[in-house]
């Protein structure tokens, strides 16, 4: 199994204990799901956790940073915001911060959907 396929299957083994986690492979990374939200990327066998206005600042706060990649030469940054490994190694923590996550994800999409043409 290549080195990024057994990352994956461990993250995904550490956050099912908190929610019924699930992943998509893309662009070279993961989607990390739950109930067909994104909530989390992976990248370079590090996580990034939905971030908007409201959760953004608890994020800044523990010194996390966004996930940038570069298009056509010009770095991109992403609403999603690196995990910190001290926070993923406790479980009770590690649960805030998906919470966090799951409510951005969602209030992002059903953002998306008010936006929608009817």
């Amino acid at each position: 199994m290549p080195k990024s396929s057994t990352f994956v299957s461990s993250v995904l083994e550490r956050l099912n204990y908190l929610a019924p986690v699930s992943a998509r492979s893309m662009f070279g990374g993961h989607g990390l799901y739950v109930e067909g939200v994104m909530f989390a990327l992976i990248a370079d066998e590090r996580i990034y956790l939905k971030a908007d206005g409201q959760n953004q600042p608890f994020f800044i706060e523990a010194g996390s940073r966004p996930f940038v990649y570069d298009r056509k030469n010009k770095p991109i940054t992403m609403s999603y915001y690196l995990l910190p490994i001290d926070v993923y190694e406790n479980l009770d923590e590690l649960k805030v911060w998906l919470d966090s996550a799951i409510d951005a994800a969602r209030r992002n999409q059903a953002k998306k959907k008010s936006k929608a043409p009817r």
